[in-house]
């Protein structure tokens, strides 16, 4: 039996082997697949929550928002960056679907990244205030001053118009939407006009709260952004006089 065993051995070997391989490719295979998910998962999300909105005139409407999410921006951040954001709402007395979006993206040429600050409707015409988000989006704006991008729905598309050209009874109005994002850990899924009012409260920069009719002067928020487009960006030389390294 013994020698009946070792000739067996040689033939059986490579079969065990050839298994183990097998199994090992598919360990790896299916390695491979887990890491993409999670991978997946880490670098893709959505929030998404409803909101009362109170308009000037004292009536509510419900928006639909919903944010698309990116990765973390930085290791020690806690909340995701956001890549798109799309509100929804429904025109009062017509019964119409009205769809804001907007991209923050500041590697694209596009005009993009602006947060919400307002939204209402003045004799049917829905109007949107926004300020731009970050020093890049403040110069692709041409850094308004009052720092407020302002828009007007018209032929079913939203056109930028001049702080001259928007209502008048929506000057000096304060936020009606959440500025920004609720908190991942805190978020809700339908927020109340109390609720929104919460969320704003802790915001002290009156530019990001406030339809402004001034101009802003010297103020420490997006409005000291630096002019990329001012020649001291632009050009190939240092910005500051540079003083010759000592000889040794």
């Amino acid at each position: 039996m013994q020698k009946h065993k070792a000739m067996l051995t040689p033939l059986i070997l490579p079969l065990i082997l050839k298994i183990l391989h097998g199994m090992l490719k598919q360990i790896t295979k299916l390695g491979l697949i887990l890491m993409m998910g999670v991978s997946m998962s880490a670098c893709s999300s959505t929030a998404s929550w409803k909101e009362d909105v109170l308009l000037h005139d004292g009536r509510k409407i419900v928006i639909s928002v919903l944010n698309n999410l990116g990765g973390y921006p930085a290791i020690e951040s806690r909340e995701r960056s956001t890549i798109d954001e799309t509100v929804t709402f429904t025109l009062p007395d017509v019964n119409r679907e009205i769809v804001w979006k907007m991209g923050f993206r500041d590697d694209v040429p596009e005009l993009n990244s602006l947060n919400l600050i307002r939204l209402d409707v003045v004799k049917g015409v829905p109007y949107v205030a926004t300020y731009p988000a970050g020093c890049i989006a403040y110069n692709k704006w041409g850094r308004p001053n009052p720092p407020q991008v302002l828009f007007k729905y018209e032929g079913e598309q939203w056109k930028r118009i001049t702080l001259a050209e928007f209502p008048a009874e929506l000057i000096n109005a304060h936020a009606n939407v959440i500025v920004g994002r609720p908190k991942a850990s805190l978020l809700k899924s339908f927020y109340t006009v109390e609720g929104v009012d919460a969320e704003n409260h802790d915001i002290s920069t009156p530019e990001y709260k406030t339809i402004l009719r001034e101009a802003v002067k010297n103020g420490d928020a997006i409005t000291s952004c630096p002019d990329f487009n001012s020649q001291q960006y632009r050009s190939f030389n240092p910005p500051l006089p540079m003083k010759p390294l000592p000889e040794k």
